[in-house]
């Protein structure tokens, strides 16, 4: 269900009404729920079960009860199960089961994503797909409902998700001053041993719980994804830092993901001040623009929200060097199951419901010369967007006084 929210059999009884009713509003006959060795996490947290060893199938229809289809080795892990449920042993048995189960439903949801738009919604294999389909309906993607009964965060998330967030950003300010105090007392400070110091502040804070960072100096940071090998580079006076880090309190919490950007010397350098300016102009141009539509009461997608960023960076001249979308979605998983903000790698339609949470964070990168990055995290309430860390970055810090 939400993040955080009553898992397992209880919750789905719980959330039952509300989910029959979101099937009819999107013209669903039911929401089919397949999983294996626990391959869709969908279906295993919806369903609180860990790692089953026979497949099983549970049909939320539009209207009606519930009903299990599951192995029968496989019974006790369905002995607290509310509904109907069928056992089978043979795969005879599997699909009799399912055509009875799906008789008279024409359109289904189940974790698919047409032409692999939304990749992180394809959990279900090819075969099952065929499967379901030679039971008779039509096959649609659950996105919608993802995002609605399984990303959005309770209010107990959204608390523990804001206190995260201001640990985050005071352990990458007191990151940076670590770095200037070992440069300024001579001592060697690398990329490996500030990724170190990180990971254990964030635990020694509390929020030590899915804990890392990326730690980079300026011309690293050049690779999105930069992960030192060994010690990595050592940082010196002029370097730029790029600085993602990102930890929960508990692994029911809420990710709090933060990039920030400081320098190793009096004044930043005006090429890398345009380059940060042209980032930091497209996060907040993000932000402004979600804000907009809220009070409209217009509803957006995450791709809409990618093109505003992306087109900001594209204006200063830097379109071709923003090379990832401009966020991910947030949930109790760093990459989150809710709408990306993203039309650059794949074709994000779903809405931006209140209750998701997701980053924001463009960058532009230079191989080479420069990487930059700012990010930030937003949470899409009742009211419209919440930005966390309450404070974000404006300028690139200066660690050294003139």
């Amino acid at each position: 269900m939400d993040s955080n929210n009553v898992g397992g059999f209880a919750g789905l009884r719980e959330r039952c009404d509300e989910i029959q009713a979101a099937l009819r509003e999107l013209g669903l006959d039911g929401w089919l729920l397949y999983d294996l060795h626990a391959r869709n996490s969908v279906a295993a947290s919806l369903l609180g079960l860990g790692d089953l060893t026979r497949r099983y199938f549970v049909h939320l229809p539009a209207h009606g009860e519930p009903q299990a289809i599951v192995h029968g080795i496989e019974q006790a892990p369905w002995a607290q199960w509310p509904w109907p449920k069928r056992v089978y042993v043979g795969w005879r048995e599997l699909d009799a089961a399912l055509r009875e189960t799906l008789a008279g439903a024409r359109r289904i949801a189940m974790e698919v994503s047409a032409g692999d738009a939304v990749p992180s919604l394809d959990l279900v294999p090819a075969g099952v797909v065929e499967l379901v389909q030679a039971a008779g309906p039509e096959i649609a993607s659950s996105g919608e409902l993802i995002t609605r009964f399984y990303s959005r965060w309770t209010a107990e998330a959204l608390a523990s998700h804001r206190r995260a967030a201001e640990v985050v950003a005071g352990v990458a300010r007191d990151a940076f001053q670590h770095v200037a105090a070992a440069i300024e007392a001579g001592e060697e400070i690398t990329e490996g041993g500030l990724h170190a110091w990180v990971t254990a502040t964030l635990a020694d804070r509390g929020c030590g719980v899915g804990a890392d960072c990326i730690a980079a100096n300026g011309i690293h940071a050049a690779d999105p994804h930069y992960a030192a090998v060994g010690a990595g580079a050592a940082f010196g006076r002029g370097d730029v830092i790029l600085l993602d880090l990102w930890g929960k309190e508990s692994e029911d919490a809420i990710f709090a993901d933060q990039t920030w950007m400081a320098y190793l010397g009096e004044s930043v350098p005006d090429r890398v001040n345009e380059v940060w300016t042209a980032v930091r102009d497209a996060r907040d141009g993000a932000v402004d623009f979600l804000r907009r539509q809220s009070a409209g009461g217009v509803a957006v997608q995450g791709s809409e929200v990618d093109d505003v960023a992306r087109g900001i960076i594209a204006d200063r001249g830097f379109g071709a060097a923003f090379i990832h979308r401009t966020g991910h979605s947030i949930d109790r998983s760093l990459h989150g199951m809710g709408p990306n903000i993203d039309n650059l790698e794949t074709r994000e339609t779903r809405r931006l419901v209140a209750g998701v949470g997701f980053s924001i964070e463009p960058g532009i990168y230079l191989p080479g010369e420069l990487g930059i990055r700012s990010e930030i995290n937003v949470y899409l309430g009742e009211d419209g967007p919440e930005v966390t860390p309450r404070n974000v970055q404006s300028e690139i810090f200066t660690l050294f006084g003139a």
